[in-house]
């Protein structure tokens, strides 16, 4: 495709744009589970054991792990490390300390560029944000999950929106990066309140969100919910659906989208008995998000113009291609209904898109 007039058509218009996921710095991250450890009760999703693989892990088997697993890292590629599966800052002072401790003994040493813990909301108050911080915490995940008080409480969360607010505000004072984790599709939780959790967020702008869509997991409390007939997670199609604008809201608002759905674990497949569980959610979301945006654009261009004017085509970047069509080609449909056959997109050497209506001669 050659940028400009060509000789059969006309270019009435154009669009430059980069790709509207904002760059990310990707890390090596180990992972150190300590499943339900400092959690006061258990929420009506959670299933910590097959979430993360380590079931009925110690502190003491997940501290000796984190150990072996950076004495092995000394000679590779440094590592994140990242305390997971319950709430670290809830956790025996002793702990905390001992956990930190380690880490930063093995950052002195090179092995360790930065501390991440996940926590909840109302186990993150100022002074101990700054105190974590002084020990060498670099990140704080906070499960929001939603801010929608009447959802939280329904799902047994223990906290609020308040309390969001408030550690959101202790993590930026003590000068960490802030991460904030959402699950859609909780009991009472519509699309019209995940878009309000969204506008949240985009408030607050955080680091980075993680995408976890509601599944009900053998062993949890919505198991019996659902069993019952009084819950229901949402359909695939929905989930893509609605996490794919909110991706495309947080990306143009500058956030970084870490994660979307739960990370693979053997466990975690054999114990999800319901929701929008898909091998290539990410991919389907990440691609829908894209072909918002370009739709929008394309929208733009042809805003004024005639039919007979309104031929379209894209250059993309070659990195592009391999999302760009969805999974299984899923989009292809979509995009020929914006006038964008596959025919009409290349992917090529370059790093923006170069979006064109042109009259068809």
């Amino acid at each position: 495709m050659q940028e400009g007039n060509e000789k059969d058509s006309t270019v009435l218009g154009q669009a430059r744009f980069v790709h509207p996921a904002p760059r990310q710095a990707r890390g090596r991250i180990l992972p150190v589970f300590t499943p339900q450890a400092g959690c006061p009760g258990r929420c009506v999703f959670c299933h910590q054991d097959s979430q993360t693989g380590r079931p009925g892990a110690t502190l003491e088997e997940a501290f000796q792990e984190m150990i072996r697993d950076l004495d092995q890292a000394r000679d590779r590629q440094p590592l994140e490390v990242a305390f997971y599966g319950g709430t670290f800052t809830a956790l025996p002072e002793a702990w905390m300390i001992r956990f930190l401790d380690a880490a930063a003994e093995f950052r002195r040493a090179g092995v360790v560029t930065a501390v991440h813990c996940s926590t909840r909301p109302d186990a993150a108050g100022p002074a101990l944000m700054a105190r974590l911080a002084g020990m060498g915490l670099d990140r704080v995940e906070l499960g929001v999950q939603t801010f929608d008080d009447a959802v939280l409480q329904a799902s047994r969360r223990g906290s609020c929106a308040r309390d969001v607010f408030d550690a959101c505000r202790a993590v930026r004072q003590a000068g960490m990066s802030l991460a904030l984790h959402l699950l859609p599709g909780l009991p009472g939780h519509t699309p019209e309140t995940f878009a309000k959790d969204v506008e949240h967020c985009l408030d607050i702008r955080p680091d980075c969100v993680r995408l976890h869509p509601c599944l009900v997991l053998s062993g949890s409390g919505l198991e019996e919910l659902w069993r019952s007939g009084r819950f229901e997670p949402w359909p695939l199609d929905q989930t893509v659906r609605e996490l794919s604008r909110a991706v495309l809201a947080l990306w143009r608002g500058g956030i970084v989208v870490s994660r979307i759905g739960l990370a693979p674990e053997p466990s975690l497949e054999a114990a999800v008995l319901a929701g929008p569980r898909h091998p290539a959610l990410g991919t389907m979301v990440r691609a829908r998000a894209l072909w918002l945006d370009i739709g929008e654009r394309l929208e733009k261009l042809r805003a004024g113009l005639p039919p007979e004017c309104r031929a379209a085509r894209l250059a993309a970047p070659q990195r592009v291609s391999g999302e760009f069509w969805g999974h299984g080609r899923e989009l292809e449909d979509a995009y020929s209904s914006l006038g964008l056959k596959p025919g009409a997109v290349t992917f090529q050497d370059r790093d923006d898109f170069l979006l064109e209506v042109f009259h068809d001669r």
